[in-house]
C-alpha cells in the first residue's frame, strides 16, 4: 500500500479496492491494485480521497442482494471497480464549467467507486468539509447522516415535544438519527443491544430499550413517529405502536430471501398509506450539495457528531466490512486511505 503512484505509457495509477464479481463474503470478493486514476469531463471533480466508510450498503453493492440492487450496480457482475461511495478529500482538479470548488479545496461527499486514492464525482454531490472534523470523521458523514437528516426532519416532520421510537439506534444511520430527534425537540426512545444502550443514551436518547430482552413494541406507549432502521417487525406491530396520525418511516431492515430482503415491506407500506389515517414509507435518500451543507450546520452548530467505532486502513476494507457484518460496531467505520 505505501508504493508510489507510478506512471506506466502516461497513464498515472493509484491504489484502490477492487471487485470482479458478486459475493457475500468480503475476504473472497475485495482485494487492492493499482489501476489507471479516473479521468474527469465538464462538470466533472477529481478528489484526491484521504478517507472514506463504509455502511450497510456498502455490503448490499458488494454481495448483489437484494436481486433488485443489481439493476443499478450491475445485472451479471459489478459495473463499477469497488462498492464505495462516501469520500472525504481535497479537490484535485475541477473540469470545465465547475464553480465554487477549486484544487487544494477541502470537501466531503459521495463518489462512485470511492475506496481508492482518487475518485471522480459531480459538484452537486459535495461541499466543504466541517472544520471540526478530521477526513476520518467525515467521511462517515454522507450516506448515513443524509439518510437520518431526511428521515427525521423530512420524512418522519419531528418536531418539539413529541414522542420517536429509533429502531437500530447504535448504527451509523442510527446514531444519526438519534441526535436529529433530539436536537428538534424530540423525546426520543432508542432501540439498541444491552452493549450500545449508555452510547445511544449519551447521544440524546430519552429512554433505551434492549430489544434482546423487551418487546419494544409491546408497551402501552404511542409514538408519533417510529424509524425503523434495522428492524423486521411487521407492519401490524409497527402501526400498534404510532398514535392514530402517527409517521412510520422505514429506512432499512434486514430480511431473508435474495430476491427482495426485506423491501417487501417497505412497499406494503407505501402501498398502504393511503387508505389509513398513520402516513406509512419509505425513500431513498438524496445525495447532494444541500442536505451536506445543513449537516455542515448542524456539526458546526454542535449539535450532531459522527460516532466513529474505529478506523481501518484501505487495505482491510474487507476486514472492516467483517466488522459491521459482525453486529459489534456502534455507530460508524472509517477507512483511511494513505498518501501516493
Amino acid at each position: 500500500m505505501s508504493e508510489p503512484i507510478s506512471t506506466t505509457g502516461g497513464t498515472q495509477t493509484m491504489v484502490a479496492v477492487v471487485q470482479e464479481h458478486y459475493g457475500a463474503e468480503p475476504e473472497a470478493v475485495l482485494r487492492t491494485a493499482r489501476l489507471a486514476r479516473p479521468t474527469i469531463g465538464p462538470g466533472e471533480v477529481l478528489v484526491r480521497v484521504r478517507a472514506s466508510s463504509v455502511d450497510r450498503g456498502t455490503w448490499h453493492m458488494m454481495a448483489g442482494l437484494p436481486y433488485a440492487v443489481r439493476a443499478v450496480s450491475g445485472l451479471r457482475r459489478p459495473k463499477l471497480p469497488n462498492p464505495g461511495r462516501n469520500i472525504a478529500g481535497v479537490v484535485e482538479a475541477v473540469g470545465i464549467d465547475v464553480t465554487g470548488f477549486a484544487p487544494g479545496d477541502e470537501i466531503y461527499g459521495t463518489a462512485v467507486a470511492a475506496f481508492a486514492q482518487y475518485a471522480a464525482t459531480r459538484p452537486d454531490r459535495i461541499a466543504p468539509k466541517p472544520a471540526g472534523l478530521s477526513f476520518e470523521e467525515a467521511a462517515t458523514v454522507p450516506v448515513s447522516a443524509l439518510t437520518a437528516l431526511q428521515a427525521v426532519r423530512d420524512r418522519s416532520k419531528v418536531q418539539d415535544g413529541q414522542q420517536v421510537l429509533i429502531t437500530g439506534a447504535a448504527g451509523g444511520v442510527g446514531t444519526f438519527a438519534v441526535q436529529l430527534a433530539h436536537a428538534f425537540g424530540a423525546r426520543v426512545t432508542a432501540v439498541a443491544s444491552a452493549p450500545k444502550l449508555d452510547a445511544v443514551r449519551a447521544l440524546g436518547a430519552d429512554h433505551v430499550i434492549d430489544y434482546t430482552r423487551e418487546d419494544f413494541l409491546a408497551g402501552p406507549q404511542r409514538y408519533d413517529a417510529i424509524i425503523d432502521i434495522a428492524g423486521n417487525r411487521g407492519l401490524r406491530d409497527l402501526r400498534r405502536a404510532l398514535t392514530p396520525r402517527g409517521r412510520l418511516v422505514i429506512t432499512g431492515g434486514e430480511a431473508d430471501g435474495p430476491w427482495l430482503g426485506g423491501t417487501d415491506r417497505q412497499l406494503r407500506a407505501q402501498m398502504l398509506s393511503p387508505f389509513v389515517g398513520q402516513h406509512l414509507g419509505t425513500f431513498i435518500a438524496s445525495e447532494h450539495t444541500d442536505g451536506l451543507r445543513d449537516l455542515t450546520a448542524l456539526i458546526d452548530a454542535g449539535v450532531l457528531r459522527p460516532v466513529v467505532d474505529r478506523v481501518h486502513p484501505l487495505a482491510e476494507t474487507a476486514t472492516a466490512i467483517r466488522h459491521l457484518l459482525d453486529g459489534r460496531v456502534t455507530g460508524k467505520l472509517a477507512l483511511a486511505v494513505p498518501a501516493e
